[in-house]
Parts: structure tokens; sequence; C-alpha cells
């Protein structure tokens, strides 16, 4: 993973310029206290928007500023060992190494396919409750339960073949349901003591280990605070959750939020690995990435996010101010919808891919400081292997492509003018407009008929991952948080049926289920790789997705604000950060 880290330089802030584009910030009672240096106890960070909900398996799980929010408050059990901070002050993680967080350590029985799970003692929660297994119990209960708008925490497990979560949880007989939502004997995990926990798997399956380290899904409720607020309707509290606050073990507590305005955490004092250094912190929304440089250059914020390259490029210029970031696992895709005609035509795939204007894309969305994707996956992750020949921006081959799926010129496309709206985040406007325009013109000029269909984040994600109903739409925030090319098989490319739950194109290949069925258990390392490569020639030539461009991962910050951290997520730890 490459590094991008650059102190900054330029002109003095316009006062006036700052204060018209602070507007509230200015304003509130907040703002006196962060635009003093000497205020080294809060940090303020300034986002496109902020969290819609905070449950793991609510409809706001894939929406990346609701992650934020998560990992600020989720503890997991296991997490990816951090690197040394490089000369820049970077951290990244060494994703070949797990370190116990909420476990002192892990073993594994091959013979019956068991883990046990060791958990730390003398953990506390916001709520001042002691970390003990009736929370692992709990929190694999309602994974089991899958009763949310998404069933993420229950995906992980089904994917590490945990024994009993099987996909009759989703069964239409009430009682078959019932059955395989019960916590009993059938079910992979038993309590030893109040610090010891076995989950037993149906066949060795190392991505166990691997999804453990996924905080947004597999941190640990406090299961007392959690039982309070549980109904007879609700009694795995989602609404509470999703609406009012996340009870866990993490490094920060709910201090207040307010929904499409900003949220606020407070160090949580009995955190186990030591409280937070910076007490008090906030993420407040910002809808204009101007508007957020402006802020951030007055003094008033430390961090803002979801700025263009351009923009990042000048803020390095701005004194006081740094950028860092990282090629990680960031990638631009288009979405075709293969249940909505006429996604459904293979030739029509391939022609909107080489009409794609790759180069225009990185020149004009990216200033230049984007690739082109040549696979599904991220190329930083193993098992990575690139689409040969590539796609490639080919306006005769397109135009040839379209006339073999039956629409020369685009004739009789025009009944299709819906299906065609390219729908993306509002939110991010300052960062898609000038792409989804690009992809507009071009393919407007091999006879596609595209309109512009910005919609609100929370529907966008909505749609994304629980109706699953987008036609034709841009996405740049979707990432395999497990560092593994075969868990982002099955999160996004394996069939519904298959176990996957984020097939936002609904596509279904026999083949590719069954071969991943062999890949996710194959012990062999170069085996794997290469049934994980030969996965992605697949996807590649049915389009799944349409891969255009990945990107780095980067934040501006106050040059006096240290321990910006990546990880997976790309949700910045806040507990990392210090002055």
């Amino acid at each position: 993973m490459q590094i991008n880290s650059k102190s900054i330089r330029g002109r003095a802030l316009r006062g006036a310029v700052a204060a018209l584009a602070a507007g509230s910030i200015l304003s509130s009672p907040f703002a006196s206290k962060t635009a003093q240096a000497a205020d080294k106890d809060t940090v303020l960070f300034l986002a496109e928007d902020v969290p819609s909900g905070l449950d793991i398996d609510g409809p706001s799980i894939a929406i990346p500023t609701s992650q934020l929010g998560m990992a600020q408050l989720l503890e997991p059990l296991v997490a990816y060992k951090n690197k040394p901070a490089d000369k820049d002050g970077m951290v990244l993680p060494d994703v070949t190494q797990f370190e116990g967080r909420l476990l002192t350590s892990w073993d594994y029985d091959p013979a019956s396919f068991t883990w046990t799970l060791h958990l730390r003692k003398g953990v506390k929660s916001c709520a001042g409750n002691e970390f003990t297994a009736d929370d692992l119990i709990y929190t694999y209960g309602r994974a089991l339960n899958a009763g949310g708008a998404v069933p993420n925490a229950w995906f992980l497990l089904n994917m590490s073949d945990v024994k009993g979560f099987t996909k009759d949880v989703f069964s239409k007989d009430p009682a078959v349901a019932t059955k395989a939502k019960t916590m009993s004997d059938a079910v992979g995990i038993k309590k030893i003591d109040d610090y010891t926990v076995q989950v037993t798997q149906t066949q060795e399956n190392p991505l166990f280990l691997v999804n453990m380290a996924v905080t947004n899904s597999q941190g640990v409720f406090d299961s007392k605070e959690m039982k309070k607020h549980a109904t007879d309707k609700d009694p795995w509290s989602y609404d509470y959750t999703n609406n009012v606050n996340l009870p866990s073990f993490g490094p920060y507590c709910l201090d207040s939020w307010t929904k499409n305005a900003e949220i606020r955490f407070k160090a949580n004092p009995d955190y186990y690995r030591g409280k937070a250094p910076i007490e008090k912190a906030i993420i407040k929304k910002v809808p204009q990435a101007g508007n957020r440089i402006s802020i951030l250059r007055s003094g008033q914020a430390q961090i803002a996010q979801g700025l263009t390259p351009n923009q990042y490029e000048s803020v390095m210029k701005m004194p006081g101010l740094k950028v860092n970031g990282v090629n990680g696992n960031e990638g631009l895709f288009i979405v075709m919808n293969f249940k909505t005609p006429p996604f459904d035509n293979i030739k029509l795939r391939q022609a909107i891919a080489y009409a794609m204007p790759y180069q225009r894309i990185i020149d004009v969305g990216y200033s230049g400081q984007a690739k082109q994707w040549r696979s599904i996956v991220p190329s930083s992750y193993p098992s990575f292997r690139p689409h040969q020949p590539p796609y490639s921006y080919d306006v005769d081959k397109a135009k040839q492509l379209l006339a073999d799926a039956g629409f020369p010129g685009g004739k009789g496309l025009e009944k299709y003018a819906a299906q065609f709206k390219l729908t993306y985040v509002a939110e991010k406007e300052t960062t898609l407009g000038p792409i989804v325009n690009q992809v507009r013109t071009a393919l407007s000029a091999i006879g596609i008929p595209v309109t512009l269909d910005p919609i609100p984040e929370t529907q966008y994600g909505d749609r994304q991952i629980v109706k699953k109903d987008l036609a034709f739409a841009i996405n740049d925030q979707e990432k395999p948080i497990g560092v593994d090319s075969g868990y982002a098989m099955q999160l996004f490319f394996v069939s519904t049926e298959a176990g996957a739950i984020n097939n936002m194109m609904n596509y279904a290949n026999p083949e590719i289920d069954s071969m991943w069925q062999k890949a996710k258990v194959e012990p062999d390392k170069a085996k794997r790789d290469q049934q994980l490569g030969d996965m992605q020639d697949i996807l590649m030539r049915d389009l799944a997705w349409l891969p255009v461009v990945e990107f780095k991962t980067e934040w501006a910050h106050s040059d006096k604000l240290k321990g910006i951290t990546w990880q997976p997520s790309n949700a910045l730890p806040l507990y990392e950060l210090h002055y």
C-alpha cells in the first residue's frame, strides 16, 4: 500500500471567507472552544454526513458515515495489529497479524473444528457493566436471530461456517425459522464459563478469524444495557441501536446524536486499553466540501474527509494543515442490475465497459491521482488477478457490442429511459458530479441515453443493500472490510441463495456459487489463489459490476493532530488521535 503524506504550506486564510463558510459552526457554543489552539481535549471532524443509524444489522450498515460512528463505539474480539507510524506519522495495519482485543487469546482444534475464545477480564462498558461470556452469547444470539433490515452479523458467521448459522433462519415456514433462530445444541456456540466461549464450525474455514476483525459487524454488545431497551415487539433492541445508542465496550461513549446534523462522543473512562487521549470528539455534517476546507483552515475544526483530489492538493499548500492518505481498498464502480432489463444483456454491459472513458475520469474526477481498476476486488488484496485483456476506452468496439446486443446506434433503448437514470449519492456531488457527467457524455456518444439521478445517501443505502432495486448507479463507498478476496466474493458476488448479503446487482451464476464453496475451505494457498483468480475472470467477463478506478482514501487535518490510522473499514479510529 502506497502512502501519501505531505505537510502543507501556502497563503494565509482570508478570515471573512472562513466566517461566511463556517456558518453555524462559528455561531455554536462549541466554536469558541475549538478555535483555541490550547484546547487539546476536543476534536471536531467534518464530514459529508453523520450516522443515519448505528445498528450493525440496520439499513445504514453500508453507509460510510454510519460505519464511522459505529467504529468509535464498538469493540471487536480481535483486530489487525498496527505497524509503527511511518516518517509522516501515518499508521497502517499489518493484515497478516491479528491481536486480541476483547479476547486475550484463542485456540483452534482442527479435529472438532472448534475455536476456544478466552475473554479479557476487567473490561467495562460505557454503562459500567463488566464484559463476560454473557455479552458474547447475547451478541451471537442476536446475529442468529437475523431480525434486522440487513442480517450482517449472521452473514459473517454463516460465511465462517459456524454451526447452526444456516439459511433456515429465513424460511417462510414460521416453525422452521423459529427453530433455526433458537440457541440450542444445534448451534455451535457454547458458554464454558464467565470468560470462555467455544465456537464450532461445520468444516475448517480460516475466514472465522478474518471475520472476527470486522469491527462494524462483529463488535460485542453490552447485553445488560441492550436488554433494558428491549420490547415485546423488538426483543433484540433493533430500533434502539438504529436510532438512540449502540451500547458496547469501545473507546468512546455516545454523548449526543442529532441525525442529519452532528454526533458527539465522550471518552469511555474505563476503557481497558486506557482512556482516549482526546476526551471529546464531534462529527459534524458540512455538506459542501469547500466549506469543510474553510472551517478546517480557520482552526475551528481539526480534520475533514470527503474532499476531491484537487481540494486535497489545495489543502497541501495551506499553512498548518496536512493530508494523509493510503491506496487501500476504495474503488469506483458502475452497478447494472441484472433483474432490470436491458442490463441482463451481457453484450450491452460489455458495450458500456468499452465506452467508459477511464483516463478521462481519472484526469477530471481524480486529478490524475487514481488508476484504472482491473478486477472486482482491490488490487492490494491477496489473490487479486487483473483481467486480461483489460477493458479499455474503445468507441468502435463499444458500438459493435451495442449492435450485437440488439441496439444498433442505441436504437430500441428509448423505451428503457427510466432504467438509464444514473443514480448516485447527492451529498457527494462535489466528488461524483464531474464523474457522472463524463459517464453520461461518453455513453450518449454511442447512443445510450443517460440522465442523472442524485438521491440522498440514506435512500441510496436502503435501495442498495435492502431493496436492491437500483437499476443503474455509480458507487464509490463499497469495499470488502475483511482483507481477503474470498470475503469479497461472498459479500458481493455469489448469489443471494448462496449467502451473499450485498449483491446489489442481483447477479446469480451457479458456476460462481460452486467455485466459491470449494475456494472457501481450500487449505492450499496456491490452489485457493488460482480458484479465486478464475472466479474473477468469470465475474469480469459478465461484468457483475463494472470496476472503473481505484483511488486513495485521504484525510485533511491540522498538522498538530497525530495518529491518523487507516483501517480496512476506512472508518478513522478516533481513539488513535492525539495532539
